[in-house]
């Protein structure tokens, strides 16, 4: 186990403690360091505290970041569409139906099984054991670029970038009726407080997100938009624009049950990712073509 302390001065006294953390450089993701707290890992003295915690002058702050758990999860050949790849990172086109990393029944044939397998377990350790290199994700019926990490150092940068709002990520989905104009969704999420299977608007336990949408088609009773994120809430376009009444076609989640055509899942596609590479410093850019099944569609929606 690896501990680190601090002691904390004046002008620190009463910031929470989670924030405090955060900010260091040598310590893991927030959301991480959010688990370690949880699991009574940061003290001040000899107590463990909650995230709300306020500095006082003169604490003495232990952060304990456990070592390594061996990796459970099965490496699998995979067939992946590897779109750009270094020693720090790689940019994966993930297909439709493809979970990115095990969860309660799905503990193979992930993303995860398969970079694994391709990077010869070279992955970043920060999310957890069954979730190695993935910085983002996008949900299994969701196609398009994502970006993995290989190591713990290219797994902070990218993190910070997220945090920052300074990652390039635009989709294009097609979603129900027509819109009249391009405009902007600024409205927090959280989970649904009457479906905990499900996100929702919540202004009252939400975190900020914000959509901005632009219309590249419209369709017969759709329009083909690019949303582009400022922020990267669970499922936060499919809320959105379901928010606004225009759900994603295909979305039985936040749509309606029976979808308009036979496909699986919502019509959405990760097409451009853009990012600053951590290594480097200069700005990568990647563009993802539409699949075969959204490409259909528009021919068949066309005016």
């Amino acid at each position: 186990m690896s501990l680190f302390s601090y002691l904390i001065g004046g002008d620190e006294a009463g910031e929470r403690i989670d924030k405090y953390l955060s900010q260091k450089p040598e310590l893991p993701s927030r959301s991480y360091l959010q688990r370690l707290i949880g699991e009574n890992h940061v003290l001040v003295g000899k107590s463990p505290v909650k995230g709300n915690y306020r500095l006082k002058e003169g604490d003495e702050v232990t952060v304990q970041v456990p070592e390594p758990v061996e990796l459970s999860v099965r490496p699998e050949p995979m067939d992946l569409d590897i779109v750009y790849e270094d020693e720090d990172l790689l940019v994966v086109n993930k297909p439709k139906g493809m979970v990115v990393h095990p969860a309660a029944g799905h503990d193979s044939h992930t993303l995860v099984n398969g970079l694994l397998y391709h990077c010869r377990g070279k992955l970043s350790g920060i999310n957890g054991v069954l979730r190695p290199g993935i910085v983002h994700r996008i949900d299994r019926d969701t196609t398009g670029l994502l970006l993995v990490c290989k190591n713990d150092s290219a797994h902070n940068a990218i993190a910070a970038q997220l945090k920052e709002h300074t990652i390039t990520r635009r989709y294009h989905a097609i979603v129900h009726g027509e819109l009249a104009c391009d405009g902007t969704v600024d409205a927090p999420i959280g989970r649904n407080p009457s479906d905990r299977m499900k996100m929702a608007v919540n202004e009252k336990n939400g975190k900020r997100a914000v959509t901005h949408y632009h219309i590249l088609s419209p369709l017969k009773k759709f329009t083909y938009v690019e949303c582009r994120l400022e922020t990267g809430r669970t499922h936060q376009i499919r809320v959105h624009m379901a928010h606004i009444r225009h759900p994603l076609l295909g979305d039985t989640v936040y749509g309606p049950q029976k979808p308009a055509f036979p496909i699986e899942g919502q019509a959405l596609h990760a097409k451009v990712i853009g990012f600053i590479h951590p290594r480097t410093g200069k700005y990568l850019e990647f563009e993802s073509p539409l699949p075969e099944y959204f490409q259909k569609l528009l021919n068949k929606l066309q005016l």
